[in-house]
């Protein structure tokens, strides 16, 4: 089953995100913790994550290198709102898959759904 891992403090965040991978059909996990993040990419439950620009008192810049150390292969997603163009580009160095705005409207939750069904396509064909 493809397993997506969303890691964001905002609890309404965290709702409207795993109601629409859901919806897609997605094993979903959800968590405040990086500890319960490196859990679920240790463990390979989760191939795709969905990743907050702050979480756990870590801004994800620096979570980033942590998470592809331990998985080379793990699509992540960084969902945020306030992140700065020179940040965004450092994390994609560093290895994120896209960047998506906070779904606020329904355009905005199918961007973000289509993300996620790309990345999985990505990942079957690699």
């Amino acid at each position: 089953m493809q397993g997506v891992l969303i890691a964001d403090e905002n609890v309404e965040s965290r709702k409207v995100l795993a109601d629409l991978c859901i919806e897609a059909g997605y094993n979903v996990m959800v968590t405040t913790s990086a500890a319960n993040v490196l859990h679920g990419i240790l463990k390979k439950s989760a191939q795709v994550v969905l990743l907050s620009s702050e979480f756990d008192e870590l801004a994800a810049a620096e979570l980033i290198p942590l998470l592809k150390k331990c998985s080379r292969d793990l699509t992540i997603i960084l969902v945020s709102d306030e992140t700065s163009l020179p940040v965004i580009r450092k994390m994609r160095k560093e290895g994120i898959f896209y960047h998506s705005l906070k779904p606020i409207d329904p355009a905005d939750r199918e961007e973000l759904r289509q993300a996620v069904a790309c990345a999985f396509d990505t990942m079957r064909h690699s």
